[in-house]
């Protein structure tokens, strides 16, 4: 199973805040290179956004479609690629203060389903592992802790900002 989760140190709204635009997800999703609105409004079911996937000097194109819409916990997306479809649920978990994000992926048709196995189930963890943190640096970028609501404990240090941890990595 392709499960992996994440904490972000900002509330759900903010998470949401993303994942609500379109043109957001190229900046977060590993291997998208451009993303746009494509048929209805984002994120409502069975609307749906394009994407370009650059591999070297190819640009491939797919898109996805929202199969299942309800904030403020889930998100469920049906991926078109050119090598096939795969289920990506997204559970937006409120997690005190902050968020735990838990994606689940699985591919449905074309390459990716006839070819699922746990070495595959390996490679969408790694993937998983780099999006999620980019995932997590943009809405703690776009979000500050202060602008955050509820953003300090009594007596918690700050957290660290969201450049200060890229450069750790």
């Amino acid at each position: 199973m392709a499960i992996r989760y994440q904490l972000i140190r900002r509330p759900p709204a903010a998470v949401w805040k993303v994942l609500n635009r379109p043109s957001s997800y190229a900046d977060w999703v590993v291997g998208t290179d451009e993303s746009a609105p494509r048929e209805g409004r984002w994120p409502e079911q069975g609307s749906s956004l394009s994407y370009t996937i650059k591999l070297g000097p190819r640009r491939l194109d797919g898109w996805t479609v929202v199969r299942r819409y309800e904030p403020p916990r889930y998100l469920e997306l049906e991926a078109h690629a050119p090598f096939g479809n795969a289920r990506i649920a997204i559970d937006v978990r409120e997690w005190g203060d902050e968020t735990l994000l838990i994606v689940d992926e699985h591919p449905l048709r074309g390459l990716g389903g006839k070819l699922h196995n746990v070495v595959l189930d390996s490679v969408i963890q790694l993937r998983h592992r780099d999006m999620l943190a980019r995932l997590a640096r943009l809405v703690e970028r776009e979000t500050p802790r202060e602008s955050a609501g509820g953003g300090g404990r009594k007596g918690s240090r700050p957290a660290p900002s969201a450049d200060k941890e890229a450069s750790r990595e």
